[in-house]
């Protein structure tokens, strides 16, 4: 579980290095405008929730706080193990597709207990257009195992700047919009996940999604 654990200094450094320069070509490229940054925590665990649609939106993501964010990659991504200490210092962790969603589930909730925060798209998949799909429960989940509060989040633009199929970046403004922290859904009273609570929540953050969605397309025009 290694790879799960806080960050080494020298992981630390390479993530800030590398999110400097996201951010310089962010500005430069995507006249990047960030939101409501005051609903990130400082100092907890969170899961940050975005809305997905392009590649870019990984790197995207790392812009809304210093700190170094935990993501899931495929685990195609890991095949060159010379280039997989520079994804595990960006924050990246494997899962191996067609395994068992609760290998996914029990990685994010180790990462949250301890003390790391996670990025997980609710939507699953990079999708297209202005709606918000259909949500998995994970977010919910981990958020009702784990106490750590979810931020959702709307990014404008970045369809536009790199949509399917597209390999190169095109200059276009984007705009994040954060909104205010949606609290874990309550345990039962014996410790357990109610299916209807994380089902409420999961439903929750699909309309503070969608609205953040409607906000940030609108400010990036």
């Amino acid at each position: 579980m290694a790879i799960l654990d806080p960050p080494k200094k020298r992981e630390v450094a390479l993530y800030r290095f590398v999110r400097l320069l996201i951010f310089a070509a962010a500005k430069v490229v995507g006249r990047i405008e960030i939101v409501g940054r005051e609903h990130v925590p400082k100092n907890e665990a969170f899961i940050l929730a975005p809305v997905h649609r392009s590649n870019i939106d990984f790197a995207l993501v790392s812009l809304v706080t210093t700190r170094r964010m935990r993501y899931m990659g495929k685990d195609s991504i890991f095949k060159y193990k010379w280039l997989n200490p520079f994804f595990f210092a960006l924050g990246a962790f494997p899962v191996h597709r067609g395994a068992a969603d609760r290998e996914a589930l029990h990685s994010s909730k180790t990462i949250i207990e301890s003390g790391q925060p996670l990025v997980m798209f609710p939507e699953g998949t990079r999708q297209s257009g202005p709606e918000v799909c259909e949500l998995f429960d994970g977010p919910a989940y981990v958020a009702a195992k784990t106490g750590a509060p979810i931020i959702p989040m709307g990014i404008g633009g970045s369809e536009r700047a790199m949509p399917k199929g597209a390999k190169f970046v095109r200059p276009s403004k984007i705009v994040l919009v954060l909104g205010p922290r949606i609290e874990p859904p309550p345990l039962t009273p014996t410790g357990g996940t109610s299916r209807r609570a994380v089902k409420e929540t999961t439903d929750q953050l699909k309309a503070d999604i969608q609205k953040l969605f409607d906000d940030a397309q609108s400010r990036a025009g």
